[in-house]
């Protein structure tokens, strides 16, 4: 006989930022397989999802990985449901409208990685701050350059557990990262952002780190973090009209409100027009316009209009259900 540990992993009800909770399933012959998960059980009233007297949340299986870190073990995403088996409130890729996976997302997810005893970013000095911003984008080297050996750990991580990890880099602002994921059907995207951040969120257990994804850590003439949304549908990817495109982002201009209500909690500090961001009170596109609220890539301009868009706004902390659930509703509402 065998045993699995399977690491069952959900939002809780925090409000408006959701943070991430796990807890441990043991398994006898497990066959690996999402269809022989278990359904399992949480005390919602420990997670600001359900009262003292009535606290039993449900644990809903959707995605499976193998867990790279732990032997026979796998990372179980899971669906909050209320005691009734209905989504709970809380669960935001329930309400996601793309059951035929035509909804491709390629998200960006920026963070900053921090040093838990100076809380302040890798290369950032106690009680000062290290040279101004120019020289730490994508560079190499010990001068500009902190924090690689765990980067490159987490991102060996995602692809043993089989996400499909596409590539890191260092950011504008030093101890700043990001990395990026593509998937074909939002609630797989989300899955697997959702899965990523918990590798990197356990990963500095290890390294004395922690993660901050507030989208402007740091004050003043430093980039905030964002995580933008590339995103497709058969439309966008075959329409071969900038008329069509232009439809669809003008779709987006009435809905601003709404995006900006889901892109994550303190964007106001990171969109301010500043530091390759469009200002959180107006709506803009253009082509390769990294200031702009939407931008249309060179490279699908370049291919006949027929290719993808991405959506500037969202903040680092946003959650990729939420933001993709939104994308989707003003998408399909565009009158082409």
């Amino acid at each position: 006989m065998s045993k699995s540990k399977l690491e069952y992993i959900w939002l809780d009800g925090h409000k408006p930022t959701q943070n991430m909770r796990s807890k441990t399933k043991v398994e006898d012959d497990f066959s690996g397989k999402l269809e022989d998960c278990p359904i399992w059980s949480f005390d919602g009233s420990s997670t600001e999802q359900a009262s003292g007297g009535a606290s039993d949340c449900l644990l809903k299986p959707v995605a499976i990985y193998p867990d790279p870190t732990r032997k026979n073990g796998f990372l179980v995403m899971s669906e909050v449901l209320s005691a009734d088996g209905t989504p709970h409130p809380s669960n935001a890729r329930a309400t996601i409208d793309d059951d035929d996976n035509d909804f491709w997302f390629g998200f960006e997810q920026e963070y900053f990685l921090m040093d838990v005893k100076t809380e302040l970013p890798l290369g950032f000095p106690r009680g000062g701050f290290p040279g101004p911003q120019g020289k730490y984008y994508c560079s190499v080297g010990g001068r500009h350059t902190w924090g690689r050996d765990f980067v490159e750990e987490h991102a060996d991580l995602c692809i043993a557990a089989g996400l499909n990890f596409e590539g890191i880099n260092q950011e504008v602002a030093p101890g700043q990262w990001e990395f990026q994921l593509f998937a074909k059907g939002a609630k797989k995207a989300g899955d697997e952002i959702w899965v990523a951040r918990y590798l990197l969120d356990r990963l500095t257990e290890k390294y004395g780190y922690y993660i901050e994804y507030h989208p402007k850590p740091i004050k003043g003439d430093w980039n905030g973090s964002g995580m933008h949304a590339n995103f497709s549908n058969t439309t966008l990817r075959t329409c071969g009209s900038k008329e069509v495109y232009e439809t669809i982002c003008e779709a987006f201009r009435p809905a601003t409100k709404e995006h900006i209500d889901v892109y994550g909690e303190f964007n106001d500090e990171r969109l301010t027009g500043l530091h390759e961001t469009a200002s959180i009170n107006d709506f803009s596109y253009g082509v390769s316009d990294r200031g702009a609220s939407i931008r249309i890539p060179i490279i699908t301009v370049e291919k006949g209009w027929k290719g993808w868009l991405e959506d500037r706004r969202p903040a680092s902390n946003g959650d990729p259900y939420k933001i993709a659930g939104r994308i989707i509703k003003t998408v399909k509402s565009a009158k082409i």
